[in-house]
């Protein structure tokens, strides 16, 4: 294969004016042998221009990913799909790694990839000497082949991250080699904190926190190699960043080397210490290790953390990742009592100048705020955000040690209760103060000293605060409301007030994301308080329409579950909006469909799938309510139509169940010539969504048999279906659904003449039984298809089996199907199921003249109906066993779960008394 003409294709695809001529050159050649080395040697030359480098390895891990494997024929070809040469993947094999080390950052990150793909293929089979080659390369000399073998030895190591224990034999190996080097290599370069050092620690970081992750494997890590590891860890965590990268603007500093390493060592530490160092909360095997763990090693790693925190308390910059992991271990050291002993003394400190810090209102909540309130939203309702949140773990380790530790909780409300009644506080601290007590909600209205006092805490210090002129502390007091959704109030006037507000926050605030959170709490309270769903009640439909304003405005996914439990606790006054409401919704919905930036945003499919998942709970809600349906399904065969033509399939299941919704009752032409559409899809999409389908189907066969049986395309239709299934390689799962369907067909049309069907349908049953079925579940299904068709007509089936020849078996199939559905009847396990068997079972006995087949079973019938009774008799007594079981058992985790841990020295009961009596003031 020529380089230079692969030059001038890639050069090609660069220029919109030459790409599509450069692509079909490209797809013209790729299948030619040595076209893929021809492109690793592109990607490694540095005569050749770098975009055009960029460009192979882009082709390249393209290639690799889809044509790597060897793959077979789909059922029923016999051309093999194309792969890479076995010759072109062992030049591959035997350059990768060289070209990992020598690219430059762009072009390696898609090798990298490339390298991951094939080791996941073919290591440790066909490709053990990639660990000689990064072993070779670690060992070099020439430092400057050390980043690209790390990044090797890495992509090994991810390529086993998620495997069970069980499974990382070969990555165990490797590590044997591979772990003792790179803390050497580890210990080597600690000294030296210039950049590039700096960046293979982070390497080398990543790779021991890929290889841990999930599993620790014990026979790499004994106490003395773990040991070394903590120190080097406690030495990364404790050493400073050099001051010049004080000069880069904050918000780039985490993006730094320094941070990013340090970062890497916080996360192995806490994640040791939650999964592996915390005894009683550890699996068996790493119980020992657990004991260790705590004893060696939490104390130490523990006090390096608090300095980390006392340098945030005195204004010293810390990237937020390693503030948020820094709290996440002490978490974590908040349960044991060796690292609360040593953490107690700061934990007030850390609580008012370090938590507290964090969850007030900041001047980047201001500025983005004001800039992009939709922004705002999204950040703070974003559940990924959350993850890397220092405010989230600070909530988090606050929420822990108030519920564990009893000393706690009141020095932190005294804390806040002196805040929110100081006059001329700074509003921030206010906010800061009710995002603390909201976030202890859970707790507080557990304890007997506080649950009675949060009512006029909301009364004083929040109801108040609605009337604020800053848009942040309305908010707040919104979001404080809904955290104490749950409170029982005993002045139904303090009730009335809080709904009135929190209505009046959505329907007539100017600002975007106050009225996001009075919408999410005014769902809260109308979930918890019975009285709030009448208070509200009259004011449904402009609650609503505020609620798909809002929506509208900031396409968020949590309001379309808002709309959705609101339309269930009103499902009577919805009826009166529904059409209105629905249309409102499927313009949004399109509007999100088309937007320029759907494909790109994730959240965005997220929010629209709660789009039709709340016009699918309309469509439940006034489902008797016939009028009403007939034109919400107009509005709905739109959106279907809209992701059928975009051909969006992550919307099918939903688009389905829509489809399903408009079925249930009455079925009208609109959506019989559906029918012919979704058989279009099953036609292009095949077996991937037949599962998805079959409620609609089912549908099709049970509401309106006249008409299904009116036009034999209808049945055809579902019958080709089902057959296709049967015959392709849909799996048994989606094959157990296409056999079900088929004897509902015979159930339901017993007696309407679809005699000529029933040799069709048992034979397509009786032959996937020939072949290989792993479950019993698809065994008894495909039988049950023909004891179905034994009901319908018994000298129909018994004429049919008697018809049916396979090609391996000349033989009427008679007798293979009696034996087998007398060796299964113990396999028939639901109840409609064991119904079905003992039906069929009675119709043989009762036959005027049995086949030779049945007489030879006929001992085992009796004996096997009265097993099925047995089970069905067991099927009705179990579901209140089963019931009062799992209701004892959550009322013993309950109990467990909020169970203080002792002290384990006296308290001084009068420092409590004295904090604790001020809140009668509250």
């Amino acid at each position: 294969m020529d380089p230079n003409r692969i030059i001038q294709a890639l050069k090609g695809t660069i220029d919109p004016k030459l790409r599509l001529a450069a692509e079909n050159e490209l797809n013209q050649s790729y299948k030619i042998i040595n076209f893929a080395p021809s492109l690793l040697q592109i990607i490694v030359s540095d005569q050749v221009e770098f975009p055009v480098r960029q460009a192979a390895a882009i082709y390249l891990k393209n290639m690799v990913t889809q044509y790597w494997p060897d793959r077979e024929p789909p059922p029923g070809e016999v051309i093999f799909p194309f792969n890479i040469h076995e010759n072109d993947r062992q030049q591959i094999r035997d350059n990768i790694v060289e070209g990992i080390i020598r690219s430059p950052d762009l072009v390696r990150a898609q090798l990298t990839m490339c390298l991951r793909a094939i080791i996941k293929h073919d290591f440790p089979g066909h490709w053990t000497a990639v660990v000689d080659k990064i072993g070779f390369y670690l060992q070099s000399s020439n430092s400057g082949s050390w980043l690209g073998s790390l990044l090797c030895l890495y992509q090994l190591v991810k390529t086993y991250e998620y495997k069970k224990a069980e499974e990382r034999d070969p990555l165990i190996a490797a590590m044997q080699i591979f772990l003792p080097r790179i803390q050497q290599q580890m210990i080597q370069l600690l000294p030296d904190n210039s950049h590039y050092s700096v960046l293979l620690q982070k390497q080398i970081l990543k790779i021991f926190y890929a290889l841990v992750q999930y599993a620790l494997p014990l026979q790499l890590v004994n106490n003395q190699t773990m040991t070394q590891w903590m120190e080097i860890f406690r030495t990364v965590i404790d050493r400073s960043v050099p001051p010049e990268t004080l000069q880069v603007d904050e918000d780039d500093r985490p993006e730094l080397v320094w941070w990013k390493c340090k970062k890497w060592a916080f996360r192995i530490v806490a994640r040791l210490f939650e999964r592996y160092g915390s005894p009683g909360n550890v699996t068996k095997e790493y119980v020992e290790f657990s004991k260790f763990f705590l004893k060696t090693y939490a104390a130490g790693i523990q006090q390096v953390l608090l300095k980390i925190l006392e340098q945030y308390r005195q204004n010293v910059y810390v990237a937020p990742r390693v503030l948020q992991q820094t709290l996440n271990y002490l978490k974590q050291g908040v349960y044991h009592c060796i690292t609360w002993k040593q953490m107690k003394p700061h934990m007030q400190t850390l609580c008012e100048d370090v938590i507290f810090s964090l969850m007030c209102y900041k001047d980047e909540d201001e500025e983005l705020w004001q800039e992009d309130p939709y922004e705002y939203i999204r950040i703070k309702f974003d559940v990924f955000e959350d993850y890397a949140s220092p405010t989230i773990a600070a909530q988090i380790l606050l929420y822990t040690a108030a519920k564990k530790r009893k000393e706690v909780l009141p020095k932190m409300m005294a804390f806040c209760y002196q805040i929110l009644t100081e006059p001329n506080i700074d509003p921030r601290k206010k906010d800061g103060a009710l995002h603390v007590i909201g976030s202890l909600a859970d707790i507080l209205l557990k304890k007997s000293m506080f649950k009675d006092q949060m009512e006029l805490m909301l009364q004083n210090h929040v109801f108040p605060l609605f009337m604020s002129n800053l848009g942040y502390l309305r908010a707040r007091s919104c979001w404080t409301l809904r955290s104490f959704s749950a409170l029982k109030f005993h002045n139904e006037l303090n009730l009335k007030n809080a709904i009135e507000l929190i209505k009046k926050s959505l329907i007539e605030d100017k600002e975007m994301p106050v009225k996001m959170e009075a919408a999410i709490a005014l769902q809260a309270l109308i979930s918890h308080q019975e009285q709030a769903k009448e208070y509200i009640k009259p004011y449904i439909r402009p609650v609503m329409q505020e609620l798909l304003l809002v929506v509208r405005e900031t396409q968020n996914d949590d309001l379309t579950n808002v709309i959705q439990k609101l339309i269930c606790e009103y499902s009577q006054e919805v009826t009166t909006i529904a059409v209105e409401m629905t249309q409102h919704l499927a313009e949004i919905f399109g509007k999100v469909l088309q937007s320029e930036e759907y494909e790109e945003m994730e959240d965005k499919t997220v929010m629209a799938m709660g789009i039709l998942h709340t016009i699918d709970t309309i469509l439940t809600v006034v489902q008797d309510h016939k009028e009403i349906t007939q034109q919400l399904e107009s509005i709905c065969l739109q959106i279907i139509g809209l992701v059928l033509q975009k051909h969006v399939i992550e919307f099918y299941e939903e688009i389905l169940s829509l489809a399903y919704s408009l079925t249930c009752h009455l079925i009208s032409p609109q959506m019989w010539h559906l029918l012919g559409v979704l058989y279009e899809v099953f036609q292009q999409d095949c077996f991937e969504y037949f599962a998805d389908m079959m409620p609609l189907l089912h549908n099709y066969v049970t509401v309106d048999t006249d008409i299904l049986l009116s036009n034999s395309k209808n049945l055809e239709i579902i019958y080709t279906m089902c057959k296709k299934v049967l015959t392709g390689d849909a799996g048994e799962d989606a094959e157990c659904h296409a056999a079900k369907l088929l004897e509902i067909i015979i159930l339901q049309c017993k007696g309407r003449g679809i005699d000529q069907c029933i040799p069709l349908f048992v034979e397509a049953v009786l032959e996937r039984l020939t072949r290989g079925v792993k479950t019993s579940e698809l065994r008894t299904m495909c039988l049950q298809v023909a004891i179905a068709a034994l009901y319908y007509n018994p000298e129909l089936l018994l004429h049919t089996l008697e018809n049916i020849r396979f090609p391996h078996n000349p033989e009427p199939i008679t007798a293979q199907f009696i034996n087998q559905w007398m060796n299964d009847t113990d396999c028939f396990l639901g109840l409609h199921d064991r119904k079905m068997c003992i039906i069929g079972l009675s119709i043989l006995m009762g036959l005027p003249s049995r086949p030779p087949a049945v007489d030879a079973v006929s001992a085992q019938i009796v004996p096997s109906v009265l097993l099925l009774f047995l089970g069905l008799k067991q099927m009705c007594a179990t579901p209140q066993h089963t019931e009062h079981e799992e209701h004892r058992k959550a009322e013993k985790n309950d109990a467990e779960d909020n169970e203080e841990i002792p002290s384990d020295e006296e308290e001084e009961n009068e420092a409590n008394q004295e904090i604790t009596s001020h809140y009668y003031y509250l």
